[in-house]
């Protein structure tokens, strides 16, 4: 994560992915793509620099794949999560994109009951 800027119930983050990760071996040889559950993970793990508790991913409403992240062209992606917590669970709407292309739209739970 390069940066990180808060506000209430907000989070946005500015993201480099390391285009010469080991996960991209398999995630295409010569064609690499950010693989979608490591999307979420990106999302989860910002949720919980963002909260200081770990949490776990309960319910995904949608998950909505509308672009590919090919690393070597999109090194630097940008990150948008709001949301409202219902006691211990952060009912989360964001999105991973750069300028004008959406690669990830989610509305999930996450339970922040764990620590």
């Amino acid at each position: 994560m390069i940066s990180m800027e808060t506000s209430v119930n907000a989070v946005n983050a500015v993201l480099e992915l390391n285009s010469s990760h080991k996960i991209f071996e398999g995630h295409f040889p010569g064609q690499p793509v950010v693989p979608g559950v490591c999307m979420i993970q990106m999302i989860k793990e910002i949720l919980e620099q963002h909260l200081t508790k770990k949490t776990r991913l309960v319910k995904s409403d949608y998950a909505k794949f509308l672009a590919m992240i090919d690393p070597r062209v999109d090194s630097i992606i940008l990150a948008e999560i709001k949301y409202a917590m219902d006691k211990e669970v952060a009912n989360v709407t964001a999105s991973l994109f750069k300028e004008n292309v959406i690669f990830l739209k989610l509305k999930a739970a996450f339970s922040a009951a764990y620590d």
